[in-house]
């Protein structure tokens, strides 16, 4: 199969370009930056490169974006062009070449403050039922680059799957109060439990995406690591974790309390995988029992394919906050 993959360069894009090459497809890479995985150096806003790109492929797998860490070093414009633009030139190429199947890489940053409940109020409980209410410019554009697939298999029966991944960056937290206070696995391990995943279980979700988008026709999915806590556990996860963490994951406290490290106080929001694993078949390996068990036999919990990627950082310089600009 000839699969399009846009942001080739990043996190994701690599892992899919591992990934498919592995299983023999063939693959053109697109990324505005040139690596060993990039075999189409362009920007997606640029609409004659995509369609020359467009040509006898069968399935698009659309993961090049802004992030967040670019809204202090990037116009709003910018954003506009690369995941609105972007996304729009792929939708119009790939419905005008005929491409089987379209899947969009979104984010759950696109909940945006539907994410965070009020004082007192218990956990966010998160699934694809949840309306999103855009922060800032990253999850307004993702959301406006959402209705736009979901515009185009609407009009032109255009197969698109939008998956809304959770964090997957093995890059240190951009919160620096949080870095100070928790080592850098701490609080990895921490949010696996309810906002973290694995990027292999995240490449492994879009080839099912890819698979399932004819049958489907359009559908949106969070790609989040399985967690252990029940609905009715949300009041108390607010303001004790650690009780629910030990009542969900029986003996997590010894290894946590062998390598000095804690849970977090309080959880306000849980990410819901199950209508992916429902609809898609996708079934995410590496979650917080995984990584517990490779813990405890002194192993890196991370996916191979993870520690093969490492880090790749946002910018190409260093800043007062280390990885991150301030906004």
């Amino acid at each position: 199969m000839r699969i399009l993959v846009t942001g080739s360069a990043g996190h994701l894009g690599e892992a899919l370009v591992r990934t498919l090459r592995a299983a023999a497809h063939e693959v053109v890479a697109l990324d505005i930056t040139a690596s060993p995985y990039t075999d189409v150096v362009g920007s997606v806003a640029d609409r004659a490169l995509v369609a020359r790109h467009m040509r006898g492929v069968e399935g698009v797998l659309h993961a090049a974006t802004l992030h967040k860490p670019h809204v202090a070093t990037h116009a709003r414009q910018d954003f506009v062009d690369t995941n609105i633009s972007g996304t729009l030139n792929l939708l119009e190429e790939a419905a005008a070449n005929g491409v089987g199947a379209f899947v969009f890489t979104s984010t759950t940053s696109a909940f945006g403050d539907a994410l965070v409940p009020p004082d007192g109020e218990p956990a966010a409980w998160i699934t694809e039922a949840v309306t999103p209410v855009a922060k800032n410019i990253y999850g307004a554009t993702k959301t406006a680059a959402e209705d736009l697939c979901r515009l185009f298999h609407r009009k032109q029966r255009l197969p698109c799957v939008v998956l809304r991944t959770s964090r997957f960056f093995p890059e240190p937290d951009d919160d620096p109060t949080l870095r100070a206070a928790y080592a850098d696995g701490n609080i990895k391990a921490n949010e696996l439990l309810y906002r973290r995943v694995d990027v292999q279980d995240v490449a492994d979700a879009h080839l099912l995406a890819l698979a399932h988008a004819p049958e489907i026709g359009f559908g949106r999915y969070i790609v989040s690591a399985t967690t252990p806590f029940e609905y009715e556990d949300r009041a108390e996860l607010r303001h004790d974790a650690p009780t629910v963490v030990a009542r969900r994951v029986p003996g997590y406290e010894a290894e946590y309390a062998r390598r000095g490290w804690r849970m977090f106080p309080g959880i306000e929001r849980v990410y819901v995988n199950a209508l992916a694993r429902k609809e898609l078949g996708w079934r995410p390996r590496y979650d917080f029992a995984h990584a517990l068990e490779r813990l405890r036999a002194g192993e890196d919990p991370r996916s191979p394919l993870a520690q093969a990627i490492g880090i790749k950082g946002y910018h190409p310089r260093a800043y007062e906050d280390g990885l991150y600009p301030v906004e």
